[in-house]
C-alpha cells in the first residue's frame, strides 16, 4: 500500500507525534485531510478528565470536539492543506509530515493474534466471533480504530470501534445484526433501543430532538451493546462504515470549486442513498418544497461530514435538511448541494426524515 491510498478511518502519526484521522476519500495530491485526534503531552494538554491516554510510558490527550481544529489553526499552523475546491486550507497533513500510518485492518488482525489477552480483547473476539458465526463475513471485512487501533484502550473502560468494509459487508452486516437484536437472551442488543442510551448525553442540536435522534441511530443497526459473562460489564460497540479501495473514485479537484450561497431549509426526497453510510454521507434528492433561504433550482445532493448525519435517510424518504447552500462548479457543468459541515451554525443544521418509505 502506497501512501496515495490512505481512507477514511486510516491513522496518521506525524513526525512530532500528533495523530490525526484521515477524513472521507477526496484529498489533495500534497496530502490528505484530516481530524486531530491526539497530542502528546510535549505540546498539548487537556483539563478533560477523559482526555489522557498512555502508551509506553508517553501520556497524549484526547482532542473533544473541535479542540483539535482548534489548536491546529492557533498553535500547528503546519498541518493546514490547501484544498482546491474551496480555495481555503483545510486542516490536513502532507505527505512528507508522515512518520508512520495505521490501519485499522492490520491492528485487527495484530489485536485478535496477541498471545497475551485482557477482558477487552476477549470481549472483541467474541464480537468478531459472533458477526463471523451468524454471517458470510471474514475477519478481514473488519478493522479497529479509536483507542484500539493506538493501544490506547483500557482493558475496563474502553469501547469497541471497528470498521466493516465495503458495500455488500455492512448490508449483510446490518442484516444479521437486526436479526440478532431480536433473539431472545443474544449477548448482542442494539444500543439505542431505549432513551436510557442517551441519559447522560449532552444534546446541542436545535432543530433535531434527542427523541429524533435515538430513533434514527436505532434503525441504522450498527450500534449493540454487548453482554460480556467474564467481566461482568456491558460494553459499547460500533460498526463504521468505510468503502473498499474498489469502491472508491478518483476525483480530480483541480477541475472543481465550490461557493457558498448563503443558508437554506428545505424538504425533499432522496433518490439514491448508496453513499450514505461513508464519511461524507451522500444523498442525491428531489428537492420538493423550500421553506427558508435563496431559491434556487438544481439542488442536487446533500454532503453531510456531521457523523450523527450518517445512514440517516434511505432511498424515497422525505426528509427536512438545513445547512449550507453550495454551487459546485467542475469542468464540464455546475450544480447546487447542501453542504453540513464544521460552521458558525453547526448545531442548527439539521437532516432528519419526516415520512418514511
Amino acid at each position: 500500500m502506497t501512501l496515495s491510498t490512505l481512507k477514511d478511518r486510516d491513522a496518521i502519526v506525524t513526525r512530532n507525534n500528533m495523530i490525526f484521522r484521515v477524513y472521507g476519500y477526496s484529498h489533495p495530491s500534497a496530502g490528505y485531510i484530516c481530524d486531530p485526534e491526539y497530542a502528546p503531552a510535549s505540546i498539548y494538554r487537556s483539563n478533560e478528565p477523559r482526555a489522557v491516554r498512555e502508551k509506553h510510558g508517553q501520556t497524549y490527550y484526547k482532542f473533544y470536539s473541535d479542540e483539535g481544529l482548534r489548536f491546529v489553526r492557533e498553535k500547528s499552523p503546519e498541518f493546514l492543506i490547501w484544498y482546491r475546491p474551496l480555495r481555503a486550507r483545510l486542516v490536513g497533513v502532507k505527505k512528507e509530515q508522515i512518520a508512520e500510518k495505521r490501519l485499522p485492518q492490520e491492528a485487527l488482525k495484530n489485536l485478535l493474534a496477541r498471545q497475551k489477552s485482557d477482558q477487552l480483547l476477549e470481549a472483541l473476539q467474541l464480537l468478531v466471533d459472533i458477526a463471523k458465526t451468524r454471517s458470510t463475513l471474514l475477519t478481514s471485512d473488519f478493522g479497529a480504530f479509536g483507542s484500539l487501533l493506538h493501544d490506547f484502550y483500557h482493558p475496563s473502560f474502553s469501547d469497541l470501534d471497528l470498521t466493516i468494509n465495503g458495500r455488500n459487508e455492512l448490508k449483510t452486516l446490518r442484516g444479521t445484526l437486526a436479526t440478532i437484536y431480536q433473539e431472545e437472551n443474544s449477548p448482542l442488543r442494539n444500543e439505542f433501543d431505549t432513551m436510557e442510551s442517551v441519559a447522560k448525553k449532552d444534546w446541542k442540536f436545535k432543530n433535531f430532538s434527542l427523541s429524533e435522534y435515538v430513533w434514527h441511530q436505532e434503525r441504522k443497526q450498527v450500534y449493540a451493546v454487548l453482554d460480556c459473562g467474564k467481566s461482568r460489564r456491558t460494553i459499547k460497540a460500533e460498526f463504521e462504515p468505510v468503502k473498499r479501495r474498489k469502491e472508491i473514485r478518483s476525483e480530480d479537484l483541480d477541475d472543481v470549486r465550490i461557493r457558498s450561497k448563503g443558508w437554506t431549509k428545505i424538504l425533499a426526497r432522496v433518490t439514491d442513498d448508496a453513499d450514505a453510510p461513508f464519511m461524507p454521507s451522500i444523498y442525491q434528492i428531489e428537492p420538493e418544497e423550500a421553506l427558508e433561504g435563496p431559491k434556487v433550482d438544481g439542488i442536487r445532493q446533500i454532503v453531510s461530514f456531521v457523523e450523527e448525519f450518517r445512514l440517516q435517510a434511505q432511498k424515497d424518504e422525505l426528509i427536512l435538511v438545513e445547512g449550507n447552500l453550495e454551487e459546485v462548479d467542475t469542468a464540464g457543468h455546475s450544480f447546487n448541494q447542501i453542504s453540513l459541515t464544521y460552521c458558525p451554525r453547526y448545531y442548527e443544521q439539521v437532516l432528519k426524515v419526516v415520512e418514511m418509505r
